[in-house]
């Protein structure tokens, strides 16, 4: 790159406008570590402060974690590197004919990537010259044939990372990817990815984003690197304020108020220790009846079932039916209809399945106040409230699933819901369970309805004479007693 980032950064013919605050020192000492450069001594004592390193970097990081506080500033900066490693290397010795180097944009969702596609939009603005380059553009890709370069918003998923070639990957957030086709959606991206990375000299995997539960990528990262001398990757932890100090004071002190540790892990950039996993995988997966996906219908069992109702615009709408075999909670059918979707239709198919199973009830949360009776009873089925709700459905279930006594389905959502599934400690001291931030839990909270609800035995019918006799047989009970 004859032209370095940090260059790239203060020159008034490129970044140079965008960056021109004294506030943006400290990231100058992040970029001169990450780029192996030459430091002043207050960015080596910056270095040695958020790296936890005494030894000065001499050579570029191919790896990068930052772990830094709500508007610190990191994702102008990953797009500052983004755009810099765009533009300002040439790729094409190191690609085939027809193949295109990618810097890759990734986050939760596409929507919230699109904040660092942004800032790449606008620095690229500021250069008449690189702008000129770009010859194709809509809201998620900025292609420049003549580089062979594509800066595109990619989906945090491990299936639709791989395929490419990258030059840059910059990770958002990442402390809260979540995706339906992984338990740990962190790890195998990330996994996808390395191989795109790994043709082109010099490419950076750039992770980013305010720390959350001690457990992912961004935690083992940093429990690895951090603090280690020699260390091959770079890890920069920093509170908001420390890399943005213009944050508004005030606000960081009623969040500290409202809440001391959200606020911690929102601005103090500290893993939060009042958050852990509900249930391990491993107990899932011995619960797991692998190959079995529902059961039929046995006219010898009393079945119970659970619902979690939903609106049909967002959330998902569930239903499981489960039976007892003696002490152990066997789970037999469990339903979802993803939003959008008809909410009466939905109702009216729910009804038929309770129905085949013998059932004429129902049991589901207060979500919806009379709707989800009054629609249920509308085609014979009885809507009974949970007296629990789904915290103490959860909190329940786990002894269950700890002891062996609950068989569930092979089901890859439910696993994967149930693994996701959080301890909370309140300042209060008492626990709540509940999906992480941008997770759900709505096939997890039907299972755990009905695999908890035992049902009743029925009481046996007697015959006139069978009553009869009983009743004779009490009244010379009575009379021998009363001798």
């Amino acid at each position: 790159m004859s032209v370095t980032v940090l260059q790239a950064m203060h020159d008034p013919a490129l970044f140079g406008a965008e960056f021109d605050k004294p506030t943006w020192t400290a990231w100058e000492a992040f970029l001169a570590a990450l780029l192996g450069e030459g430091m002043t001594d207050e960015q080596k004592l910056i270095c040695q402060t958020h790296t936890g390193r005494t030894d000065l970097p001499a050579q570029v990081f191919r790896r990068a974690a930052l772990v830094c506080g709500r508007r610190a500033g990191k994702s102008r900066i990953l797009a500052l590197l983004g755009t810099s490693l765009a533009t300002l290397k040439d790729y094409r010795p190191y690609l085939s004919a027809g193949e295109v180097a990618t810097v890759g944009i990734i986050a939760a969702d596409r929507k919230q990537a699109r904040t660092i596609f942004r800032y790449v939009r606008g620095l690229l603005a500021l250069v008449p010259e690189m702008e000129a380059e770009v010859t194709r553009e809509t809201d998620e890709i900025i292609e420049m044939a003549g580089r062979r370069v594509v800066i595109e918003i990619g989906t945090a998923s491990f299936r639709a990372t791989r395929g490419y070639t990258y030059a840059a990957v910059l990770c958002d957030e990442i402390a809260f990817w979540r995706d339906d086709s992984s338990a740990n959606p962190d790890e195998e991206i990330l996994r996808a990815l390395r191989p795109g990375l790994a043709t082109i000299p010099g490419s950076m995997l750039l992770l980013a984003s305010s720390p959350y539960a001690r457990r992912g990528v961004l935690w083992k990262t940093f429990k690895r690197y951090y603090g280690q001398e020699g260390a091959s990757t770079l890890v920069w932890k920093a509170a908001t304020r420390d890399m943005n100090p213009e944050f508004d004071v005030q606000e960081e002190r009623d969040a500290y108020e409202e809440d001391p540790a959200s606020a911690a892990a929102e601005y103090g950039a500290e893993f939060r220790s009042d958050i852990a996993s509900f249930v391990a995988p491993e107990v899932v997966e011995a619960c797991t009846v692998q190959g079995r996906h529902e059961l039929p219908r046995n006219s010898r069992v009393r079945y119970a079932a659970f619902v979690d109702p939903s609106g049909g615009s967002s959330d998902s709408m569930t239903l499981a039916i489960a039976h007892y075999e003696g002490d152990s909670a066997i789970l037999d059918l469990v339903r979802e209809r993803k939003a959008p979707f008809s909410p009466e239709a939905t109702v009216i198919e729910f009804s038929a399945v309770l129905k085949t199973y013998g059932l004429v009830s129902v049991t589901g949360d207060r979500y919806g106040g009379e709707w989800p009776r009054e629609q249920f009873r509308k085609h014979g089925i009885a809507y009974n409230l949970s007296d629990k709700p789904r915290s103490d459905l959860y909190r329940d279930l786990l002894p269950l699933l700890n002891s062996g006594k609950a068989e569930l389905l092979d089901l890859p959502v439910l696993a994967r819901q149930l693994c996701g599934l959080e301890r909370r400690t309140g300042r209060g001291g008492r626990d709540s369970i509940d999906h992480a931030p941008g997770g759900h839990d709505d096939v997890a909270n039907a299972v755990a309805g009905a695999l908890l609800m035992q049902p009743r035995r029925r009481m046996p019918k007697f015959t006139p004479e069978v009553v009869q006799k009983i009743a004779n047989q009490s009244m010379r009970g009575y009379q021998t007693w009363a001798v």
